[in-house]
């Protein structure tokens, strides 16, 4: 059994990413020996975090009484970290706004994010992956035109998350789906939508080679 935890960071019923998500949802319930997770971040309560995490743990360490807003920091941080270690494949659909990604899905990334769960640090000071038993896909979808080598450097969302599920977690890219260009030429929005689409489904077929 392979679980699959697919992290669904858009709530625009008609959002491009949402219809990624949707598409890989239906498809991978078709794979055998898949058991799928969605983590919604639109749907879970995420306070952001600050200062406020940090009192909790003092707290938790003293055995002080937690406030309503440091017990759910608690609660969400832990339910973001259970969610990523009972999967083998995170899977996470979301998209580019404003060259980055959408603030409730940096919100559970600051959850996870966390030495001694990420990585940790030899004695040396040098950073060691601790997630290298993973895979993730990359799902994700962008209005503009960010693949030329005049417009990469600013994107921020596909990189940031390569950048931390890959490059800190150690989590192997298993497979990366972007649509882009869909606002930047209406008059050939639907062929790019769908033709993306169609590389979602594909996408799909890895987790076949994951399970084997």
């Amino acid at each position: 059994m392979t679980n699959v935890l697919v992290i669904k960071a858009n709530n625009r019923p008609d959002g491009v990413s949402t219809k990624m998500y949707e598409t890989y949802i239906e498809e991978a319930k078709k794979v055998e020996g898949v058991n799928l997770t969605t983590f919604d971040v639109y749907e879970e309560d995420m306070p952001y975090f600050g200062q406020q995490l940090f009192d909790a743990f003092g707290k938790v360490e003293s055995g002080k009484e937690l406030t309503d807003l440091e017990s759910r920091l608690l609660a969400a941080k832990q339910k973001a970290m259970d969610a990523v270690t009972a999967a083998d494949v995170v899977v996470i659909a979301f998209p580019m706004w404003n060259l980055t990604i959408p603030a409730t899905l940096h919100t559970f990334i600051d959850y996870v994010y966390q030495a001694g769960f990420m990585f940790k640090y030899t004695a040396e000071g040098q950073a060691v992956q601790l997630l290298t038993d993973k895979k993730f896909v990359v799902l994700n979808a962008r209005g503009g035109i960010y693949s030329t080598p005049e417009a990469q450097p600013m994107e921020m969302s596909a990189n940031y998350i390569k950048n931390v599920f890959g490059g800190v977690a150690g989590m192997q890219l298993l497979d990366e789906v972007i649509i882009e260009g869909h606002n930047a030429n209406p008059a050939q929005a639907q062929e790019i939508i769908a033709e993306g689409m169609e590389r979602v489904k594909q996408s799909v077929n890895k987790l076949v080679a994951v399970n084997a």
